[in-house]
């Protein structure tokens, strides 16, 4: 993908407060004018979302994005830093703004305090460099998918149950989501985080992974997860890379895709309605 850089300079403030990028030979001053000029989406503010957003605020990319229609719950706390104790009842979007601007006045947050649905995701999406997923339902996770795909945009992907979790990265033309899961699960085979539960760091490790899969796609540099899939196992501590393909018979991003625009992803799905809940 390419960022234009900005053609005016880093203020000295900006300068200070990115020195330890900026001296860093794979990023430059070049390459965090990149990051001040770029923009991505968080798609939900909860257990991935908060560490994605914060370190993307913290490295200085320009815009952040968040979407999502939920209020904060005293049970999200285990986990998800963008709350604090206080924003209990408060709507997520306005709990995580707030949060970033303390860690980063720099920054501009974009808040959609909406559910995403077929109806808004391509509008939603529109203006922004790379999309991350921090959503941890089906019907969800298929839309951001799909969307991302049609967009023609990068989707950084992340899940987490329990001690386990996995990311990966789908660019343009290179698989999708699908590509792995071609159809969700029967309704009620996989549980969700609130059904099952999820270790309270675990979320930190998996969406710390994603934030610097994005930021190295912007900069343009290193080797990106595209084509693999990293699996964590928290509780014995093991990393392990599978390779992964795009499927020529896939619906969305195959030689003949059946999938060419948005669908009703709950009835896809087997589920009620519940748009987009963050893991």
């Amino acid at each position: 993908m390419a960022i234009e850089t900005r053609a005016r300079p880093l203020t000295p403030y900006q300068v200070s407060r990115y020195s330890r990028h900026i001296i860093m030979p794979q990023v430059g001053s070049a390459g965090q004018r990149k990051l001040l000029d770029s923009s991505v989406l968080v798609v939900g503010a909860g257990g991935l979302g908060s560490p994605i957003s914060i370190y993307l605020a913290l490295a200085g990319v320009g815009t952040v994005g968040i979407v999502d229609f939920d209020t904060v719950d005293v049970t999200n706390l285990q986990r998800q830093i963008l709350h604090h104790n206080d924003d209990v009842g408060r709507p997520k979007v306005e709990s995580a703004r707030e949060t970033l601007l303390a860690y980063n006045p720099d920054l501009d947050v974009a808040i959609h305090e909406e559910p995403i649905s077929s109806a808004n995701a391509m509008g939603i999406m529109a203006g922004y460099d790379v999309i991350v997923n921090g959503a941890d339902n089906f019907p969800a996770r298929y839309l951001v998918n799909d969307a991302a795909y049609l967009s023609g945009k990068p989707l950084v992907d992340g899940s987490i149950l329990m001690f386990d979790g996995h990311s990966t990265v789908f660019l343009p033309g290179q698989g999708c989501y699908r590509c792995l899961f071609p159809t969700p699960p029967p309704p009620g085979e996989v549980p969700s985080c609130a059904e099952a539960g999820v270790l309270g760091m675990l979320p930190g490790m998996v969406g710390t992974i994603q934030a610097t899969e994005t930021v190295k796609l912007i900069l343009g540099i290193g080797r990106s997860l595209a084509s693999r899939l990293l699996l964590i196992d928290a509780l014995e501590m093991e990393f392990r890379t599978v390779k992964i393909r795009r499927n020529p018979e896939c619906p969305v991003c195959g030689d003949n895709p059946t999938v060419t625009e948005l669908i009703d992803y709950e009835a896809f799905c087997g589920v009620p309605n519940m748009a987009v809940q963050s893991a």
